[in-house]
């Protein structure tokens, strides 16, 4: 008689463990550069803003302007090295991506209705800085 091993339970791997309870979703690194580059500029904002869909970052009421900061994993950004899948439970994952992305999408298209311009600033863009001053330079003059 053969027995059939259980893969292990991810959740009672401590190193894993660990690495999941540091995953953020509010003032992470990216986030942080991202706001003291706009406050540099001398705007003022608001954060996470939950009577708002998806709950943006940074909002500037004054220009009716969001920010949202996207981790580049969670939220699929298209073409960047960051954009992988985990070689485990891979229908799981492709599952929990799609439903980020519909989700983003859906919550884009709400705060369009509304009057609010939205602005994503991916992961890998907080990594240049003078980049990603110049382009938000460009994305809040275009009141």
């Amino acid at each position: 008689m053969t027995t059939i091993e259980k893969p292990p339970d991810a959740s009672l791997d401590p190193a894993r463990s660990r690495l999941m309870g540091r995953v953020r979703g509010k003032n992470t690194k990216p986030e942080r550069i991202v706001r003291s580059i706009v406050h540099a500029m001398g705007y003022r904002f608001r954060l996470h803003r939950r009577d708002l869909p998806g709950s943006p970052d940074i909002v500037l009421p004054r220009y009716r302007m969001l920010i949202f900061v996207h981790g580049c994993f969670w939220h699929r950004h298209l073409g960047c090295a960051r954009t992988t899948t985990p070689k485990t439970r891979t229908a799981f994952w492709q599952d929990k991506f799609e439903a980020n992305v519909a989700r983003d999408r859906h919550n884009q298209v709400a705060l369009a209705r509304d009057g609010w311009r939205a602005e994503i600033v991916w992961e890998c863009e907080t990594r240049n800085e003078q980049a990603l001053r110049a382009r938000l330079t460009r994305a809040l003059s275009e009141r």
